[in-house]
């Protein structure tokens, strides 16, 4: 059994490899080709009917535009979890957060009746989030593995009992009337409306390209080799000299800014919320992705972010065999993402799409307990 987990383990290995050494020998205006038609691509997703991709009983614009927002949390939370090795459970607090603040900001509903423009109030919400980190961060931040999962579990939790319970946010009652981002079609009526989900897909696809054009920034500049030292050895990270409580701060909070982006962009197109939308489940789901996709590579935590939002949808209007029931298979969802977390942790434990630093880690792992036995 172990001898054919090692096969296939070895050949998965080997076609990463082949194509990620295909990639980097190809030139530099073949690669960025490939980069534009594949945006072009997601691009013209909403309009294209893939038999293969399309969702039987969900619109599929609508289901873009939930892969788009999932997709965001994902790189969020891989700078807090994949880029600076913190293990934070409470990453939908942030999301909340975000979606909370444009909506008491903007709605007629909201107590504060201020009625700002929705794209008055993103930016608010932003510095708001960075700000709920950085709170959170400076007094924790010394703590680490599962003392820190534990205290950011505990700040999702009195984030959603503040949002249940308070007067201002209205708890299960939630917020409406929550206007939609600004623009205009060209017969001069709303471009962000309640029926077609396509603009708020290519906002939020436009917004995902911004966001990994900054991550990727931040990954190769000092800050980025910081975080990378913090994670494999913070101990060896501080004698070298680096300030690592400051680096992890820095990882908080650009990590809760790109999670309150998310909710803003969330708050903008649902156009009302309430306490359900921020279980700690969600938060649990998003950090699943970034492990299956492959924590710390951006091309791997896109897939698993994707994924979870996509298969659920996909699955949903499809019947179970009567041997488990004949109910709609989205009801087991959680079964096969459970079956699927296995898979992978026992076929590829450093995820679908790995970074090279994380395959070369787990190699090296597997010589070390060849040569012990």
């Amino acid at each position: 059994m172990s001898g054919a987990m090692g096969s296939m383990r070895g050949r998965l290995r080997w076609g990463q490899d082949a194509l990620r050494g295909w990639w980097s020998a190809a030139p530099r205006p073949a690669r960025w080709l490939a980069v534009a038609a594949l945006v072009v691509f997601c691009y013209a997703l909403p309009n294209l009917n893939v038999p293969v991709l399309t969702t039987p009983d969900t619109d599929w614009a609508t289901t873009l535009f939930t892969v788009s927002y999932y997709v965001l949390l994902a790189l969020g939370l891989n700078v807090v979890v994949g880029q600076a090795g913190l293990l934070d459970l409470g990453y939908v607090g942030f999301f909340a957060v975000g979606a909370y603040t444009v909506a008491v900001l903007t709605s007629p509903d909201s107590d504060l009746a201020t009625m700002w423009p929705w794209l008055a109030a993103v930016p608010v919400a932003i510095v708001a989030v960075m700000l709920s980190g950085v709170l959170l961060g400076w007094p924790t931040l010394r703590l680490r593995g599962d003392y820190l999962a534990i205290v950011t579990l505990g700040f999702a939790e009195i984030i959603r009992l503040i949002a249940q319970n308070s007067a201002l946010l209205r708890g299960q009652r939630g917020i409406g009337s929550i206007p939609h981002p600004p623009g205009e079609k060209a017969d001069g009526t709303p471009l962000f409306g309640v029926v077609d989900a396509r603009p708020y897909y290519w906002l939020g696809l436009t917004l995902v390209i911004l966001v990994i054009i900054g991550v990727r920034t931040l990954d190769r500049s000092r800050v980025g080799r910081a975080w990378v030292a913090i994670r494999e050895d913070e101990d060896a990270a501080q004698a070298m000299g680096v300030p690592t409580f400051r680096f992890k701060l820095w990882a908080f909070a650009i990590g809760a800014a790109i999670g309150g982006l998310s909710g803003a962009f969330f708050a903008g197109e649902q156009g009302f919320i309430n306490s359900g939308n921020f279980d700690l489940l969600f938060s649990i789901l998003v950090l699943a992705g970034v492990v299956m996709g492959g924590a710390g590579n951006i091309a791997g935590v896109i897939l698993g972010g994707a994924l979870i939002a996509y298969l659920p949808e996909r699955f949903r209007g499809v019947k179970a065999p009567e041997a488990l029931g004949g109910q709609d298979l989205f009801e087991y969802r959680y079964l096969f993402f459970g079956l699927v977390l296995i898979t992978i942790m026992v076929f590829r434990p450093q995820g679908l799409v790995p970074s090279r630093r994380r395959s070369l880690e787990l190699k090296d792992r597997e010589k070390e307990v060849t040569v012990g036995e």
